[in-house]
């Protein structure tokens, strides 16, 4: 599903709300994506207290801090690229399959006990829908609204069995020519 890799280098400010029906916490954030496969995202709740951070290259997380956030907040990473507009494309040995055609693509692929599944309608008002099921179980589906270029406006991640919600509203949305060396390092605490 390459028409959906980011290319070149991208700056993304969003808000945040997580809710697990006990607590609720929201904040701003960022990611810095450089395509095909790279994303460095922060974020902070209100007045930038409890910070996380982490880059992430395809499916797999280089670091993470604090080492539990994604876990806690995003349970795979198909659906945090899916919050972003992005339609991961199977892992290597993967059994897959997909539809393309009539304004909208199809995608499913199992590899283990997991199975992800896109469906992407094109429209002046498109989304992205993703799905994460672990042996049959339904792990959490995201619902991304697109705008009329297929760029992400905002995004909700469901997971059904806390039950938790993660809602993202993008707030702006720039391109670079580069992003410096230092924006893939670990922050230092």
């Amino acid at each position: 599903m390459t028409a959906t890799a980011p290319t070149g280098h991208q700056l993304t400010r969003f808000r945040w709300l997580f809710n697990d029906g006990q607590a609720s916490v929201g904040g701003l954030g960022s990611a810095r994506i450089a395509g095909p496969d790279s994303m460095r995202f922060d974020i902070a709740g209100p007045w930038g207290i409890g910070g996380a951070a982490a880059m992430v290259v395809g499916d797999e997380a280089r670091w993470v801090q604090p080492p539990e956030i994604i876990a806690r907040l995003i349970p795979s990473y198909p659906l945090m690229w899916a919050m972003f507009g992005v339609m991961r494309p199977p892992p290597p040995g993967a059994r897959s399959r997909g539809v393309k055609g009539g304004g909208s693509t199809t995608l499913e692929w199992v590899q283990g006990a997991d199975t992800v599944r896109y469906a992407r309608r094109s429209a002046s008002a498109g989304t992205l829908r993703a799905e994460w099921q672990r042996a049959g179980i339904t792990m959490g589906i995201v619902e991304t609204h697109l705008d009329a270029d297929g760029a992400p406006v905002s995004a909700r991640l469901t997971v059904p069995s806390v039950p938790a919600r993660l809602d993202q509203t993008i707030v702006a949305d720039s391109s670079l020519s580069a992003f410096p060396p230092s924006v893939w390092t670990p922050p230092s605490r």
